[in-house]
């Protein structure tokens, strides 16, 4: 049928994967992170969170003890910042608790404590946060 024909989702593409801008490692790191967080495997547990700037989406995905919250920049050319309101009771969080969140992406780790904490992203550096949430002790 015509829909075949100059279709790209029927193209075959050769990456090369070598070159400065491939997101071969990205892609890599990924697939890891969601080898190794049960949360990132299933759907059921799925929940938005709050955030004025419409060009940031924040969700988050639990499975027991395994709490991770996903951070994205939809702007793709400019740099993108809000306050993110989370639901903590979601999160097995509580109130006031101070918490740590780990970028599984960047390696960074940040310290946030109750409901409203800031987050920032740049396209040009990595468009989002894949924050693991670790309980302090």
């Amino acid at each position: 049928s015509e829909e075949y024909l100059n279709s790209e989702k029927y193209e075959v593409k050769r990456w090369d994967l070598e070159r400065a801008d491939s997101l071969r490692e990205l892609i890599a790191r990924l697939n890891r992170v969601r080898q190794d967080n049960r949360a990132l495997q299933r759907d059921w547990s799925l929940q938005f969170h709050d955030i004025p700037n419409p060009q940031l989406l924040v969700y988050s995905k639990k499975e027991e003890n395994n709490v991770i919250l996903v951070a994205v920049n939809l702007d793709y050319q400019h740099p993108q910042s809000g306050f993110v309101e989370l639901d903590l009771e979601s999160l097995g969080l509580a109130p006031h608790e101070t918490f740590e969140v780990h970028d599984l992406l960047s390696g960074g780790r940040y310290t946030w404590s109750g409901s409203r904490n800031f987050i920032e992203l740049n396209p040009h550096q990595l468009p989002a946060h894949l924050f693991k949430v670790v309980r302090r002790a």
